[in-house]
């Protein structure tokens, strides 16, 4: 069976090269019993690729067991995977078959397997080298001749160093890789995939086909498709219901695509009244944009002590930092321009601000992190919640903040309030 009577079959749509490369991968190892791990982002279609390989197997008319991993409770999976014994726990009213007793002779898909539970893993580590398990509740070595299939929509390197995975059972498992390439890879799949899904629901729902004009089109190829294929899907579904005009233009389109996604570009947080909970990058990002206040406050000051007013709307270029300077000897001498280096600007600064010389501030973003915490603090006196609003960020982010950098609350009240009730 070639890879294009393997589309047709199981209704793959794309031409683009990594997904012939999974498929073929998928044909190859399919008359095989070894074991498959598949990997890709959620919404690629992974659950199509272990139903190709029962069926183009040995194994075509034995069962095939589907079986989201993610979904069964912890306290369950045992029992729905290798069955349990009558009387073995309290709902056991009767012995019941697992998946891995049922789907001997067949294949079983273990989805999510990563949000399988630790001591899962052990048991399912030994059926993958020995074939054998035990029912809950029972002391009765069974064997199976399942194959298994695993998928994994998360990083499971990462989840190895984590300790949420173990390393055996991951070598055992990855015998045979298969990479699902995400939608965005897929760019000329895009247009092919909408078209058959507005065709679908066409169908579904008794309306006129939906159709994207050459803008649009554009638009949707370029997206970044956080969800894949699903959400391609969704989307389109809601297009062909909602939407009374069936030509679509790019500014139609653009209001079903989630805004936070169609750009990359990290967003600068301005309404201090939102009560999202900000991370740690919001805030660096807020240091920066001070960074460069503080930078600009930095070149007046040069220019009140130069007596150069231009400089303030020059760059701050390494090499060529503008510095007025007077000839001395002369009551009324001619204003000369020279460039300096950045280190003799400083020095020439510092003779000019004999305070800034004695102490020299160490510019690491945790320090200046730590230094507009307290400035803020000090502002609202003490009082974490303006605080924290100020700076844009949850005020138990800002709590556990204080913790991190040993910031105790008592020393941002007013302290001269105090000294002055002790005198009284």
């Amino acid at each position: 069976m070639t890879i294009q009577e393997i589309k047709n079959r199981f209704g793959i749509i794309g031409s683009s090269a990594s997904l012939d490369r999974a498929i073929d991968i998928a044909k190859q190892v399919a008359p095989t019993d070894l074991t498959v791990l598949i990997t890709g982002e959620s919404g690629t279609g992974k659950e199509v690729f272990p139903q190709i390989i029962h069926a183009l197997s040995a194994r075509k008319h034995g069962q095939y067991i589907a079986v989201n991993c993610g979904a069964i409770p912890e306290g369950t999976i045992d029992s729905e995977l290798f069955g349990h014994e009558k009387g073995s726990f309290t709902s056991a009213h009767e012995a019941r078959k697992g998946y891995f007793e049922v789907a001997n002779g067949g294949t079983i898909f273990l989805d999510e397997i990563a949000e399988m539970p630790m001591a899962t893993q052990a048991r399912l580590l030994r059926v993958l080298e020995t074939g054998e398990f035990i029912k809950v509740g029972s002391s009765k070595v069974l064997k199976t001749d399942a194959r298994i299939v695993a998928a994994t929509n998360v990083n499971v390197q990462q989840a190895i160093e984590k300790g949420k995975f173990r390393e055996d059972l991951y070598y055992r498992l990855n015998t045979v890789p298969i990479t699902v390439p995400p939608l965005r890879e897929r760019k000329p799949d895009i247009f092919l995939l909408f078209r058959k899904f507005a065709s679908d629901f066409s169908a579904k729902y008794r309306m006129p086909t939906i159709k994207l004009d050459a803008e649009a089109e554009q638009l949707l190829t370029n997206y970044y498709f956080q969800g894949n294929v699903r959400q391609l899907k969704n989307i389109t579904e809601q297009i062909s219901v909602i939407e009374k005009q069936r030509d679509i233009t790019a500014d139609i389109l653009l209001t079903y695509l989630p805004q936070q996604q169609i750009s990359n570009l990290p967003m600068v947080v301005g309404n201090a009244t939102q009560t999202t909970d900000f991370n740690e990058r919001d805030l660096l990002y807020k240091v920066l944009f001070d960074m460069k206040k503080d930078l600009n406050d930095l070149k007046k000051v040069v220019a009140d002590l130069t007596g150069n007013d231009n400089i303030v709307n020059q760059e701050f270029m390494p090499e060529k930092v503008a510095v007025m300077k007077k000839e001395v000897g002369t009551k009324e001498a001619p204003i000369q321009l020279e460039y300096n280096t950045p280190a003799a600007l400083v020095k020439k600064v510092k003779e000019k601000i004999p305070v800034k010389e004695a102490s020299e501030e160490v510019l690491s973003l945790p320090k200046m992190e730590q230094t507009m915490i307290i400035r803020a603090l000090k502002k609202h006196k003490g009082k974490r919640k303006r605080a924290a609003k100020e700076l844009g960020i949850a005020e138990r982010t800002l709590y556990r903040k204080m913790i991190d950098y040993n910031i105790s609350e008592p020393t941002f009240f007013d302290q001269s309030a105090a000294n002055k009730k002790e005198k009284k």
